[in-house]
């Protein structure tokens, strides 16, 4: 992997741990900030990955690594995707270019990559449950490590947040939860008043007079017990008047803020006195995502990500020309379909848990608003909520990635499964999605939802196909339905404008060939395509048929199949155990004259991050893999 690495700062080019970063005098913390974030905008600008949240943080990641004891000291980010910042000042400056890329760094906090990075994260609202644990851990050895989690206000929208918040404060443990107030959600105070209340409420002073005060009125007696109940319903109706802070206090935390998350000198102040102060406290702080980059902080939606180069001054972006009519993504098709459908039916309502954007809803949240909603990071809210709606006569379209849908997993049983409700799942990033890596793969959902009953499951060959099971589901009401399908383009393949039923259960022959034959399941079925006419050129025919459903399953086709080969061979972009292959074993274990099978999918072991077609290539499921074992199914008749 050839290195690209532009040039740090003077002072960032010295420091390759936090050890390193303590030798700088505290006036200097600003110019490391200035450097750390355009070294982020200089590498990001190159290669590509997560950006605004990242240079949201970053004086608040400088003050972290200063004030705390690291990697003694746990440091627990949310998500992951503001930690890039984290990574560099942690000693994988020099390996930064390779973030995300195939064999490099990983795009998120990952343990068995650096002890700094205390907990693998990428999922959303993780770390106040995680640092807790490691709190109470920490207890039981009699430790005197600090623990610190950071969590996005986006990620606060989540219940196992407030969960976790709530178990901590009834606790009473000593935990630090940093709030990255970067879209301004939780409503900020302004003026000298707030910045006021947020320097004295963390001074030492201010705390050791407020216990001092408490201490003494114990010496009153009966009277003193209620002398301090009104002096803490007058602290807490004082703070409560003049911060946002009334919910996370009743949840028993110490609250502090809302502070300049940009102003690294304080930042510094107000953790070094929050060391000194015991129990459950919240620290906010307001940030801008996307600081020091114009375009970003201007349109942050759009600079959450960046997956091509661009200017780092304009933004503008660094690549070929664009084709006149570029190839749709599934997204698009999906989000396109919707609308189609939408229009001719008004039943359709639809939602998703905080992507409009990546699922492609915004054509129908813009269409029909009163019709379409953004739950928030809320996956098990999502699932209970599309079938509350399914339960009134409206037939939900729940929008959500594969690897999210793993948190709505009870819901799928007991709110949707049980009560047979005909919820419409569009399932997107099934199979490997690429450089987000294995906590975004969506390996599973196939597996896990064939052992639900009252449950149809599907997944299109190309993106007529998408828009005819849109269609199908969108006419059926006997049971829920989900629609699996992958990160990235379509075929490009032209499609009609109208749509067509398709037969429930039933597969389609697409090649005619001898001995060996390939069931595949999705747009993985491209492989087996590219490998059939890879193999007919060297006289070896094979057959291929595309089973559209992994449940119900096509027997009668799959009865045509055993007569007429004798090996078959299963291709899916999801688990091996529990999918569309383990569904065919299941049905031929008890015919006496069976072909062999040979699965192929994903295996029984995590997947790194790469692009998707070095990950297929890796695990064998691309053309070339197919190839390689469909020879051997002929050559060694096994």
């Amino acid at each position: 992997m050839e290195s690209n690495n532009p040039t740090p700062g003077p002072l960032l080019g010295k420091i390759n741990s936090p050890a390193d970063l303590k030798n700088v005098d505290p006036e200097q913390l600003q110019e490391v900030s200035d450097e750390l974030r355009q070294y982020i905008i200089d590498m990001i600008s190159v290669h590509g990955g997560h950006f605004g949240a990242s240079l949201g943080v970053v004086e608040l990641t400088t003050a972290l690594h200063y004030v705390y004891d690291t990697p003694k000291d746990l440091v627990v980010w949310d998500v992951g995707h503001q930690a890039y910042g984290h990574k560099i000042l942690t000693g994988r400056r020099e390996q930064f270019h390779t973030n995300r890329q195939y064999g490099g760094l990983s795009g998120f906090p990952k343990r068995s990559e650096s002890e700094y990075d205390t907990f693998g994260v990428g999922h959303s609202s993780t770390s106040i449950s995680a640092a807790l644990g490691m709190a109470v851990a920490r207890d039981l050895d009699q430790s005197d490590k600090k623990v610190v989690a950071i969590i996005g206000d986006g990620a606060m929208t989540a219940g196992l947040a407030f969960e976790a918040m709530n178990n901590a404060g009834a606790m009473n443990s000593d935990i630090l939860v940093i709030l990255n107030d970067n879209n301004m959600s939780i409503d900020p105070n302004v003026g000298a008043l707030k910045e006021y209340l947020a320097d004295i409420t963390t001074s030492k002073t201010f705390n050791k007079m407020r216990d001092d005060i408490y201490d003494m009125l114990g010496h009153f007696k009966s009277a003193g017990e209620k002398m301090r109940k009104v002096a803490s319903r007058l602290e807490n109706a004082i703070t409560a008047a003049i911060t946002p802070g009334s919910l996370f206090r009743a949840l028993g935390f110490k609250y502090y803020g809302p502070t300049d998350g940009h102003d690294v000198d304080g930042l510094r102040h107000i953790l070094e006195d929050l060391k000194e102060v015991k129990g459950p406290k919240l620290l906010h702080v307001v940030t801008v995502k996307g600081k020091g980059f114009a375009p970003a902080e201007r349109e942050q939606t759009k600079w959450h990500a960046s997956s091509s180069p661009f200017d780092k001054i304009t933004g503008k972006a660094i690549s070929a020309p664009s084709k006149p009519n570029p190839i749709p993504k599934y997204q698009d098709v999906f989000g396109d379909a919707l609308v189609e459908l939408a229009e001719k039916d008004e039943r359709i309502v639809s939602m998703t848990p905080a992507m409009p954007s990546g699922s492609s809803l915004w054509p129908m949240m813009n269409k029909f608003p009163e019709r379409a909603f953004d739950v928030g990071i809320a996956e098990q809210h999502a699932v209970t909520f599309a079938a509350g709606l399914a339960a009134e006569g409206k037939k939900a379209f729940c929008a959500i990635y594969s690897s999210f849908l793993q948190r709505g997993y009870d819901q799928l049983v007991h709110d949707v499964a049980i009560q047979n409700l005909p919820v419409v799942f569009c399932i997107d990033r099934a199979g490997l999605v690429g450089a987000d890596g294995p906590t975004h793969h969506g390996a599973y959902d196939t597996s896990f939802m064939r052992a639900i009953p009252n449950m149809i499951i599907s997944s299109p060959l190309n993106e007529q196909d998408l828009r005819d099971m849109m269609y199908t589901a969108s006419k059926y009401d006997e049971a829920a339905w989900a629609i699996r399908y992958p990160r990235g383009r379509a075929t490009g393949m032209e499609v009609r404008e109208e749509f067509q039923s398709m037969e429930i259960g039933k597969g389609i022959q697409l090649r005619e060939g001898e001995e060996v034959a390939v069931l595949s399941f999705g747009p993985i079925g491209k492989y087996a395509t590219e490998a059939a006419e890879k193999l007919a050129k060297e006289g070896i025919e094979i057959g291929h048929y595309d089973m559209r459903f992994a449940k119900p399953l096509d027997t009668d086709l799959i009865d045509e199949v055993c007569a007429k080969y004798d090996h078959i061979i299963t291709l899916e972009d999801g688990a091996k155990m529990g999918g569309l292959g383990s569904a065919v074993a299941e049905y031929i274990s008890e015919k006496p004259d069976r072909p062999t099978l040979k699965i192929m999918g994903i295996p029984d072991r995590i997947v790194e991050h790469g692009t998707q077609e070095e990950l297929y290539k890796e695990i064998g499921i691309d053309g070339a893999g197919i190839i390689e074992t469909v020879k051997k199914r002929i050559l060694t008749k096994v």
